[in-house]
């Protein structure tokens, strides 16, 4: 268990103080408030080290010992320990919902004559599943790529992408499920979020991502009293990631 835990009561977690839906220095992040829960649960308070979520970040936070938990990573995450997944969610297609496309295939023709925004991590585009799927079909013509670390002296930067749906800058974007559907709430204009279908591109190139709990390589104890409390208060988790328009694939 980790020391600050035992000793002072303090849940340590690392977070991007710039990141909604997740986290934000305000404490309005889906994460933040599943950190408090978690905490309550803990009989601790949170205690934060902040870090702009980009490459670099597990090095420098959780592996550097600043903290012992990050509230939001993949499941079976090679960097951290991973609890067993709270919520499963996926890529969708962002539209105006007066636009009426019904996009919900990357083998839709409609895709071949549009402006589409997908996220990218580096300098290559083709660097996300959605991309790599427009790029095994040969749509890249009219593809644009929004960078998910975005301008970060910017409020939320990877909400760009939607902005420029709402804009009609872009037809469509294809984007991460938990970013849209939280966005396309607070949008300027209705816009429809659609999961990807199917969800696995064969052979293998899947949308579908289950997220967990991440803590230290070794630190089983800590992550067993973590999966007891998430399905403890799956309810509350639940209710929590309605609030903040999580689509979720259930199986």
């Amino acid at each position: 268990m980790p020391a600050a835990l035992t000793e002072r009561h303090v849940l340590r977690v690392c977070a991007d103080p710039n990141n909604l839906p997740f986290s934000n220095a305000r404490g309005e992040g889906l994460e933040n408030k599943l950190a408090e829960l978690v905490a309550r649960d803990l009989g601790a308070t949170v205690e934060y080290t902040w870090w702009a979520q980009r490459r670099g970040f597990f090095r420098n936070t959780l592996k550097a010992g600043a903290c012992d938990v990050v509230m939001g990573v993949p499941a079976a995450f090679e960097l951290a320990l991973t609890t067993s997944p709270y919520y499963r969610s996926t890529y969708v297609f962002v539209t105006r919902k007066d636009r009426k496309l019904d996009l919900r295939s990357f083998d839709d023709p409609l895709l071949r004559d549009l402006r589409i925004g997908v996220q990218m991590i580096g300098d290559d585009f083709a660097n996300t599943p959605p991309a790599h799927a427009l790029a095994n079909r040969h749509i890249l013509e009219h593809v644009q790529g929004y960078m998910i670390y975005g301008d970060y002296r910017e409020p939320n930067p990877p909400a760009r992408i939607l902005d420029a749906v709402a804009r009609r800058e872009i037809d469509t974007a294809i984007v991460w499920g938990p970013l849209a559907g939280y966005f396309a709430r607070r949008a300027s204009v209705p816009l429809a979020v659609t999961p990807v279908a199917p969800q696995i591109d064969q052979p293998f190139l899947p949308f579908v991502y289950d997220i967990s709990v991440g803590v230290r390589r070794g630190e089983q104890e800590f992550r067993d009293r973590l999966d007891e409390i998430l399905a403890r208060r799956r309810p509350e988790i639940e209710r929590l990631l309605d609030d903040y328009g999580v689509p979720q694939v259930k199986g």
